[in-house]
């Protein structure tokens, strides 16, 4: 390649070549190509306000804007080859805009700096990738709903400390999903009125010289608003971080449910069986059905996090305006959307196909002591204190289980031994189906609260 060809935009000021290695280290084209779509969206609208502002003439802004779609159908489909020493998506695509159009591809850049146009670029992808990220919260959220819906029915222990507690349906389980993944939607769509601001016009720092429709270019590309500090605009990544905090307590809530999954899918559990597509076996032991996708959603989230914690790093001692340390920001960000996306949509697939063992979770439900609780609250019915109740029904469960039994098969006398208050209906109160449906409370796991909360989830759901 010819030294003009590779003449650096900016090197008028510069007697010597950059070094090989610093040229490596400096260039961001390796992962900043994706940008390229928005990079170009942006120089057309770029395009247009120069030409409203008489910087252009009606025939040279055609003219650019058609190199520009030239420009990015060649990227799309491989006929322009992004080599390192272009170092970033902006200049490469500029290069190749001259390269087409002549002399006249150098006026594109009047009036901005690659800051604003950088700053732009990442809040037009971002833009793009929360809608999508948005639409595959939506199909998880379905996914719960509709595996919920199958299983109004279906009893199994609720855990604290990862002890069995209390009986609740398997719908109640992941309707408690369903409002974590509710919540990240939310957060996404708030976090979506930070990223949607326009900074071009900015310029390096200080503004444009020139007299530049700042309104009008946000109409063209689809802002909501412009920023309002031109050293802000630059300068601002808080809307990636809050991007990626939002990525990260939702992942938190996939790995959670990865969790459970990997335990469930336990011989020790047995609660589901996942389906084989979502599945994989040992190079050694031919037995094994591994639930390694729930298990790398786990460690992902681990790599959300460190990618949060990249950029709060990079960030956090730079002063005004714009630095190169913020190119950091674009490999975090991208890895996170990039992992955020895949996780989803394998989640929501995995959950449709997943079998669920009905009688194991019966089982392990009536094993576990689970109503004593409310054996302590018929006492407390009956004006024992609560601590009072409490105690006798743990020297009751200590007696089950130095005998081997479950309360449900304690007669009346034995009952009485430990208190005179129960009654021949304490049978009743202690059985699993009559505890679940004693919880009638709004959000409670009984059918009927539970089913209320799928006619919210449905018309919510259909709303979108």
């Amino acid at each position: 390649m010819s030294t003009e060809s590779t003449k650096k935009p900016w090197s008028g000021r510069f007697k010597a070549e950059v070094d090989e290695l610093a040229e490596k280290l400096n260039a961001s084209l390796s992962f900043d190509a994706r940008l390229f779509r928005h990079d170009i969206r942006g120089s057309i609208a770029h395009t247009k306000v120069l030409q409203r502002a008489g910087i252009l003439t009606r025939k040279e802004a055609d003219t650019i804007i058609r190199g520009l779609r030239e420009v990015e159908s060649e990227i799309a489909g491989g006929g322009f080859v992004l080599s390192p020493e272009l170092e970033d998506i902006h200049m490469a695509v500029e290069k190749r805009l001259t390269e087409k159009i002549g002399p006249l591809g150098g006026k594109l850049h009047t009036g901005r700096s690659r800051n604003d146009q950088v700053a732009l670029d990442v809040r037009l992808y971002l833009k793009d990738e929360i809608r999508e990220i948005l639409k595959l919260v939506g199909k998880f959220k379905k996914a719960l709903y509709v595996l919920a819906k199958r299983h109004t029915e279906t009893v199994m222990p609720g855990y604290t400390h990862l002890q069995r507690a209390q009986p609740v349906l398997l719908s109640h389980h992941l309707l408690a999903y369903y409002q974590m993944l509710k919540r990240d939607g939310e957060r996404l769509l708030d976090c979506l009125k930070r990223v949607d601001v326009m900074p071009l016009g900015s310029g390096a720092l200080a503004g444009s010289p020139y007299n530049l429709d700042r309104e009008y270019a946000r109409r063209l590309l689809g802002f909501s608003s412009v920023t309002e500090n031109s050293m802000d605009g630059v300068s601002d990544r808080d809307f990636v971080l809050e991007f990626l905090s939002c990525a990260a307590i939702l992942m938190m809530h996939l790995s959670r449910l990865a969790e459970e999954i990997v335990l469930w899918s336990s011989q020790e559990f047995g609660f589901i069986e996942l389906s084989d597509k979502y599945s994989t076996g040992s190079s050694i032991m031919p037995q094994k059905k591994n639930p390694d996708l729930a298990e790398l959603a786990r460690g992902k989230t681990g790599r959300v996090y460190g990618n949060l914690m990249a950029v709060l790093t990079v960030m956090k001692a730079l002063p005004l305006a714009y630095n190169k340390d913020m190119q950091e920001d674009k490999e975090p960000l991208f890895d996170t959307v990039d992992t955020l996306k895949a996780v989803l949509a394998v989640f929501a697939r995995m959950l449709r196909t997943m079998k669920v063992r009905r009688s194991k979770m019966r089982k392990a439900t009536v094993e576990g002591f689970l109503t004593a609780t409310d054996a302590a609250d018929y006492l407390a019915a009956k004006g024992v204190p609560f601590r009072k109740a409490h105690e006798v029904v743990g020297k009751a469960v200590a007696y089950c289980i130095e005998r081997g039994k479950g309360l449900e098969e304690l007669d009346l006398g034995e009952w009485q031994r430990f208190s005179p208050l129960f009654e021949a209906d304490i049978k009743d109160v202690v059985a699993v189906e009559r505890s679940l449906n004693s919880r009638k409370v709004r959000g409670g796991t009984s059918v009927e609260s539970v089913k209320k909360q799928l006619e919210m989830v449905e018309r919510e759901l259909k709303k979108g």
